[in-house]
């Protein structure tokens, strides 16, 4: 278990949003007609509105599994799961709302939010196949302790995109952008969330036996 205290000085820690006002922010930018971090174009803030959307409907609709919330409710010890995110992240807007769902049962856990661009320290600890993909959660306990880590999306959803990659560098059916995030969308409706959640379970399940 390796400590990484020093990549959450205090400076960071304090500007971490809980779910709550993450939400507030993404209502903020979207009624500005603009997303955060410091690239804006239209396509973002047109991702941006579609994000929020839907991660309004997960908070009112999502449903956590009895294996997630029985894998939850066994923790014991304090804990805080720090998730590296972006509002116009479609990845983040289909499973953050659903982790932040899941804790609920255990108020050992708190969740902060934290933006990617804001904190390039961390992100870049934390990259996948060497990009900074989101969303990222990192569990660490109260002396910042790695517990364990998970991201930037379930299984399913990245094959579909190094299947993308694939076809794009091979020069065989090349999909544009948006027709590629329709795909992935279609995937998570599909899907209703079970593959983050039994992802979670087995890292969770795996953590209690190790105790």
């Amino acid at each position: 278990m390796k400590n990484i205290a020093d990549l959450f000085p205090l400076s960071v820690t304090k500007t971490a949003y809980s779910y709550a006002e993450y939400m507030e922010l993404m209502e903020t930018v979207v009624l500005e007609n603009r997303t955060t971090g410091p690239k804006q174009s239209e396509d973002m803030n047109y991702y941006t509105k579609l994000n929020l959307s839907r991660m309004q409907r997960l908070n009112k609709k999502v449903e956590i599994t009895d294996e997630l919330t029985s894998a939850i409710e066994q923790i014991e010890i304090p804990q805080t799961w720090f998730i590296l995110t972006e509002a116009w992240c479609g990845d983040a807007a289909q499973n953050v709302p659903v982790i932040a769902a899941a804790v609920l049962s255990n108020p050992l856990i708190s969740i902060k939010l934290l933006l990617r661009d804001e904190n390039p320290e961390i992100m870049d600890q934390y990259t996948t196949d060497g990009g900074r993909s989101i969303p990222k959660l990192i569990a660490v306990d109260e002396e910042f302790n790695e517990l364990f880590t998970w991201g930037p999306r379930p299984e399913g959803a990245h094959k579909l995109l190094l299947q993308y990659k694939t076809n794009s560098a091979a020069g065989g059916p090349v999909q544009t952008h948006k027709e590629f995030a329709a795909d992935v969308q279609r995937w998570y409706i599909a899907d209703k969330s079970e593959s983050v959640q039994k992802e979670l379970t087995t890292i969770l399940e795996a953590l209690l036996v190790e105790k």
